[in-house]
Parts: C-alpha cells; structure tokens; sequence
C-alpha cells in the first residue's frame, strides 16, 4: 500500500524552545510520509546544535505536560539529512535540514524550504508550518489525502496551544480599504464552531498553508520584500483561478509570537512586530490597492493616536515608523545581525 506523501517547511528562529515539539508530533505521525525540511535562519540560541544533538538521541525529548494531546518521543537517531536528499523511495518520515547562514526574513526561509520540495518531483503539495506549531497525529495524512479538486492553498484549523478549544485561525480576511488582515473564527469554540465558509477568505494563514504544486508552479516563490507579515496575503493574491481550499481535519495547535513578539488576545505585539507590521501593510496596499493608501495610512495615523493616549508611546511611534517606511528604530536593528538589516532594509543603506 502506497501511502501519501507530503513536503513540509519548517523555518526557525531562536526556536529552541519550541522546536522539538513540533518535530517530534510530526514524526509521530501515522498513514503518512512526511518529507520534513528544517530551515534555520541563523539562529543564536542554539536551535540548530539542539536539533543535532535531539536527532543523535543525546538530548532526550520529554512531552511537555500541557500538550494538548497523547504524544510519546520517536525513537531515536533520526537522521538528518543535507539538502538534495530527497527520496522518493522512503517508506518514513525523512528529515532535512538547511542553514541559510543569515536571517533573510520569513518568505526567505519559506523559499529555501520550497525549492528544496519542489525538486522532489514525486511531491504535489508543500505544507508552510510555523515551528511553535504543535501538529495532532491525524492532521498531516488529512492534508496529504484531502482532495477538493485543484487547489492554490489550502489550511485549516489553527487552535491556541494553550487553550486548546480557542480557535486563532480558520482562515485569512482582508479589508481592501484599510489593508488590515483578520481571522476567522478568532476567539470561537473549536468545539461548537462549524468549519468557515470559503467565500469569506481571502487567504491561508502562513503559520498553516498547504500550497499545492500547480500553484507554487505559477504563482512563484513567496515575495521576500516584506520581511515579516504580508507574504501569505500577497502570495493569497496570486493565486489566480485556482480556489483556496479548507480541510476539516487539518487541525494545529499555535502558541503564536514565541519568536517576534505578535500579537496575542491577552497582550499588545511588541514595538518590533509593530514596526514590520504596519510597514508590510502599507507596502501591500501601495502594491494591489493604490487607491486605498490615503484610507491606509489615516487609519494607521489613527491606531498610533490610540496607543498614545492608552500611554503606548515606543508602540505609537513604531506604528508611524512603520507606516511611513522610516529607518527602523533602535529596538528592531539591536536585535538583527548586521546580514539581516542589509536583507531587511535595502532602501536604507546605513542602517
């Protein structure tokens, strides 16, 4: 019995702390092979030597006592493989991992991961999964085998990690005037709430996306200017006759800003994911929606108002920085290496 396959991109960042338990949920996996590519956007905090170590069995594994499902360590060594080491003969989950030597932004890492899938001519379907993603055993044979007919992207459910009945994602909406993105289902039961309907999306969310080949094929790589934010809605964008599709079962679990600090229901994003936020959003609207830019950026002028007087003044002040691709401010380059803001800031060359 031949069993489906499927690609899978994993792109981390600081992740050490997250990490292995994605990896070890996908591993875990049954009625499924899982072509699995790691890629690090030069991480400082060790996440490649810990994948090392975890894949050599000398970094022992432990499920944390709040995931939110049965899930037992794979046996170990698993084998970590360099790129260009596909094999379409597996009858196992197979491990990749790629080092890009430099943080070249969230779309940069997708990219690398794609093209490394995408020369596995026996894949059809590449899966952008986000690493602080915790992937229930069924989910990834429910993305392998889910057939809606053509696809561009499909997704799923994205549930909160640590309440695991709260939906985050049930897909992507999009105000054309405002530029401003949206969740389906955010906040919902998972328990009580029937699957959205796909006339109400716009777009997949990049923490889960499954794009199919015959849309990477025409649509091309993820667009790498934003840096952070925006890429899956341009990519959205582009996907032409081909409909977005949803499968049922295609369930993850998302702890959701462990590396950039986004936005979470019980707290404010950090003045760094403000900064890209609200850049990437003026820069897709002057992009698809020109017309739209005066509304755009009065509502961003309005939102840094409104942090002001709640006295959110370094969020205020990245909001208009953003807004008004000014060069980024002290606390988002302290934090990139100097290979990073080069990739990030080409139009300021002295940052």
């Amino acid at each position: 019995m031949n069993l489906p396959r499927l690609g899978v991109v994993v792109v981390t960042f600081n992740a050490s702390d997250v990490i292995l338990d994605c990896l070890e949920s996908l591993l875990a996996a049954p009625g499924v092979v899982l072509d699995i590519v790691v890629v690090d956007n030069a991480s400082q905090d060790g996440t490649v030597a810990l994948l090392k170590d975890w894949a050599a069995g000398t970094a022992p594994y432990t499920t944390p006592e709040d995931m939110p499902f049965a899930l037992s360590a794979c046996a170990k060594p698993v084998s970590l493989h360099a790129p260009g080491a596909g094999d379409s003969q597996a009858t196992g989950h197979h491990v990749t991992l790629i080092e890009t030597g430099a943080n070249c932004g969230f779309a940069g890492g997708v990219n690398h991961g794609l093209k490394e899938l995408a020369a596995r001519a026996y894949l059809d379907r590449f899966w952008v999964l986000n690493p602080d993603s915790a992937v229930p055993p069924d989910t990834p044979r429910a993305f392998a085998s889910h057939d809606p007919g053509p696809f561009s992207l499909m997704g799923g459910r994205v549930l909160y990690y640590h309440t695991p009945d709260m939906i985050q994602s049930d897909g992507g909406t999009l105000n054309t005037y405002t530029g401003v993105t949206g969740n389906l289902g955010l906040g919902d039961s998972n328990q009580t709430t029937p699957s959205p309907d796909l006339g109400d999306m716009d777009f997949m969310s990049g923490a889960c996306m499954v794009a199919s080949r015959a849309f990477y094929e025409a649509a091309g790589p993820m667009p790498e200017d934003y840096f952070l934010y925006y890429e899956e809605v341009e990519w959205g964008m582009k996907r032409g006759e081909l409909p977005l599709a949803y499968c049922d079962a295609g369930v993850v679990h998302h702890r959701s800003g462990t590396a950039i600090g986004s936005p979470r229901l019980d707290r404010l994003a950090s003045p760094f994911s403000i900064y890209f936020l609200y850049r990437a959003r003026i820069r897709f609207v002057r992009r698809f929606f020109p017309a739209s830019l005066p509304v755009a950026i009065s509502y961003c002028c309005a939102k840094a108002a409104q942090l002001t007087l709640k006295g959110y003044r370094k969020e205020a002040q990245a909001v208009l920085q953003g807004c008004f691709n000014r060069p980024p401010p002290g606390y988002v380059t302290s934090v990139m290496s100097p290979e990073a803001r080069k990739i990030a800031f080409p139009e300021h060359k002295n940052v």
